[in-house]
């Protein structure tokens, strides 16, 4: 008898509300390793709230969430010091997680191409040149869990391309990905579609890829 390994990350039952509006009412969400979800909802469902709830940035009410290996999260609004140039938040970062060298700073900055702002400080840089470093940050760690709240606002097409790039490469690793968003462009990109819908998740009635196996 084989035994299934464990899911990547687990949330169970998840409740939250602010004052009498209840945001999450019983909320559950399965991502095995390697499994590419998208959590799809209008604005104000509560994406963010779940998103903050599993990434340990906001109690809930009642609920439980487990992860299987080590988390990122890229929430939708950067949270950067606009005094400090890019450089300086990767070395902060790199040294919060006790890396060796900025070697993965350097590969993701390439990837998402925009070596020249390296000199730049936070505050200097457009929307979508902080969205980059937001992401990278989240990436630095090589996360076995990444969390992505609507990650490519105010990238161009070229970058949004390079954003998908980056995530095929993260799928090929077996990392965890959930993307947090209002709309899906791409949906045969996701292993997994699930509505956010009165406080519950609920899978897609068409299945995306035949070969998805996660529970939601």
């Amino acid at each position: 008898m084989t035994t299934r390994p464990q899911p990547a990350l687990a949330a169970r039952d998840i409740h939250k509300a602010y004052g009498k509006h209840q945001v999450l009412r019983g909320a559950d969400l399965t991502v095995e390793p390697g499994q590419l979800v998208a959590v799809v909802g209008e604005n104000g469902s509560g994406k963010s709230t779940l998103l903050k709830a599993i990434a340990g940035t906001l109690s809930v009410d009642s609920g439980e969430v487990r992860l299987g290996g080590e988390l990122g999260y890229c929430p939708q609004d950067p949270v950067l010091n606009l005094n400090l140039t890019v450089d300086q938040h990767l070395q902060y970062f790199a040294a919060a997680h006790k890396l060796d060298s900025l070697d993965r700073a350097g590969e993701l900055v390439g990837l998402l191409g925009y070596e020249k702002y390296r000199g730049t400080a936070a505050g200097e840089l457009s929307g979508g040149t902080r969205q980059k470093l937001n992401l990278t940050l989240a990436l630095l760690h090589d996360p076995d869990v990444l969390l992505l709240d609507e990650p490519y606002q105010g990238f161009d097409w070229e970058t949004y391309l390079r954003f998908w790039d980056l995530v095929d490469q993260l799928h090929e690793r077996d990392k965890a990905v959930v993307v947090i968003t209002h709309l899906v462009f791409e949906q045969e990109r996701f292993d997994v579609l699930a509505d956010l819908v009165e406080g519950r998740l609920t899978p897609r009635a068409t299945a995306v890829k035949e070969h998805s196996n996660a529970g939601v």
